[in-house]
């Protein structure tokens, strides 16, 4: 290895993703291994790792695959060509703004959900306490 390429199992470590779901986003197209050895053996990047990061904060927001295709096409033809026109340059930023305002939009409502459960788990707790403050001792014999 030249330090260079990971493999499945760092990348899998790195990223807290399973192998499995790993090699499902490969079979999607979402995330290519950059390169194999000569064994065979998938050959990842830190832009592969990082392209994984994207798409496994993407997953709890409720965005599907193809929306995180679109996402990850958007953003790499933005950080590759640096010969896109003003107009192609602004509809690629309109898309990624979309998908900014869509992430916001549900972190808005994961916040009142969490809100929610906490009050819950709270009103549990206060339960527990006050049985256990009111509850006779038990006497051993």
């Amino acid at each position: 290895m030249d330090g260079k390429h990971m493999q499945i199992g760092e990348v899998a470590a790195r990223t807290e993703l399973s192998l499995r779901t790993i090699r499902h986003y490969e079979e999607t197209g979402l995330v290519i291994p950059s390169a194999r050895s000569q064994g065979g053996f998938r050959l990842y990047t830190e832009n592969d790792v990082s392209r994984l990061m994207v798409i496994r904060r993407m997953k709890p927001l409720g965005f599907t695959l193809d929306q995180m295709r679109d996402l990850l096409d958007a953003t790499d033809r933005l950080d590759a060509d640096a010969q896109l026109d003003a107009g192609e340059r602004e509809a690629l930023l309109e898309r990624v703004r979309s998908y900014q305002q869509a992430a916001a939009e549900q972190v808005a409502k994961l916040r009142v959900q969490l809100a929610r459960a906490e009050d819950f788990e709270a009103t549990l707790r206060a339960r527990v306490d006050s049985d256990v403050a009111t509850a006779p001792a038990v006497i051993q014999t």
